[in-house]
């Protein structure tokens, strides 16, 4: 274990004892109680062990991405793990390319890596900030995209069992922005578990599992087979996918820019909603619609593709929000506000609060289920604060 400032992807830290705003993409959050970086697997499971034998809440923190933290900070062990690094396991023609991956290994350096390697499956989740070890907590997805369609097996502390574990895929539950891992942070009730703000389970090691070639996936959305002259389900150069994403990600203010204001944010702050189909069918002419299928992936090479489910429609959080009378850059000028570019992303400014991003959240929210009827659910983790 080291105390020492990481190799930082994003954002910058200035000492060894950093505050949560110096650990999140927001830029918000308050003091850490002890903060600790680890460099094996075998150092986090037992600074995770550790703590929870004595009754110090745990914080497990990848790139910062995907949380929001309470401007009191957090009054326990916040730990990072700063290995990287990708082992080549397997890569033939045969079988495809087997990789293992450390948890903290920045996701877009195995992104970047398996295109130039001509390993298909992930090239429309390039630009994702955050560790390759939070993917598999929320399934992350993209683009048509999801971790579901490659991940193999995702090695674990189990803080219940007290013991080292692997899951398979089939073992980890996947669903839209779900699985097991992140289902430990709730009790039967609903309310946060006695693991939260980290899941029973702290991912140690990720393996994935990826065809080989110079085309990629089947293309499953729109506006991305649009942009690269093709029909949705055709393929494209690897590179030229990852270069597309890149762009349209870049156009939302979805791509980490320390100068541009519309990147302090947790990224989509809230998650497209599954509703009863009757529900959907109630929106305005022209809300989105997507079927909603079965969590367990039918290949390894792209999303979840199980059967339909006809009684339950996705439809699209910033639809909702921008036809409630919410459009992109509402609240500013402030301190937080929605970015100018991308109505589901809730942004900090500068000098603002985690309290003022949510009461914006709150208000959001609280507009679109008067005005629609649904609930919109947060997708970042909510550290000691709440909706």
């Amino acid at each position: 274990m080291t105390t020492s400032d990481p190799d930082l992807h994003s954002p910058d830290l200035h000492s060894s004892a950093p505050t949560l705003a110096d650990l999140t993409t927001l830029r918000l959050g308050g003091p850490v109680g002890r903060y600790l970086e680890t460099t094996s697997a075998d150092d986090l499971a037992a600074a995770v062990r550790e703590a929870d034998a004595s009754g110090e809440p745990v914080l497990v923190l990848g790139g910062g991405s995907n949380v929001v933290v309470h401007d009191d900070g957090f009054p326990g062990l916040v730990v990072r793990d700063v290995r990287s690094g990708i082992t080549v396991e397997a890569a033939d023609t045969c079988g495809g390319a087997s990789i293992l991956v450390p948890a903290g290994t920045p996701w877009v350096d195995v992104v970047d890596r398996a295109v130039s390697e001509g390993w298909v499956g992930i090239e429309a989740l390039a630009g994702i900030p955050g560790s390759a070890g939070a993917t598999p907590v929320q399934n992350v997805g993209a683009y048509g995209q999801e971790v579901a369609g490659v991940v193999s097996t995702v090695r674990v502390w189990d803080r219940g069992e007290l013991r080292i574990r692997t899951f398979s895929v089939v073992d980890l539950d996947f669903g839209y922005r779900s699985s097991v891992l992140k289902r430990s942070l709730r009790g039967p009730d609903g309310t946060p578990s006695s693991f939260a703000p980290t899941p029973r389970h702290v991912v140690l090691d990720v393996g994935f599992q990826l065809r080989l070639g110079t085309l990629s996936a089947p293309v499953g959305y729109t506006e991305l087979a649009r942009r690269l002259g093709v029909e949705v389900g055709g393929r494209a150069p690897l590179d030229e996918v990852r270069a597309t994403v890149l762009g349209l990600r870049a156009g939302k203010g979805m791509v980490l820019d320390p100068a541009d204001h519309d990147t302090w944010s947790a990224g989509s702050f809230f998650t497209n909603p599954v509703v009863e189909a009757s529900l959907a069918d109630a929106l305005p002419d022209g809300a989105p619609r997507f079927e909603v299928r079965s969590a367990r992936p039918e290949r390894t090479t792209g999303p979840s593709l199980g059967a339909v489910d006809p009684t339950l429609v996705k439809t699209s959080a910033a639809w909702l929000i921008e036809h409630a009378g919410f459009g992109k850059g509402f609240g500013l000028p402030g301190t937080v506000g929605l970015s100018t570019k991308h109505s589901l992303a809730l942004t900090h400014r500068g000098g603002g609060t985690t309290a003022e991003l949510l009461a914006l959240a709150r208000t959001v929210r609280d507009g679109v289920r008067d005005t629609f009827g649904i609930d919109l659910e947060p997708e970042p983790v909510l550290v000691g604060c709440s909706l």
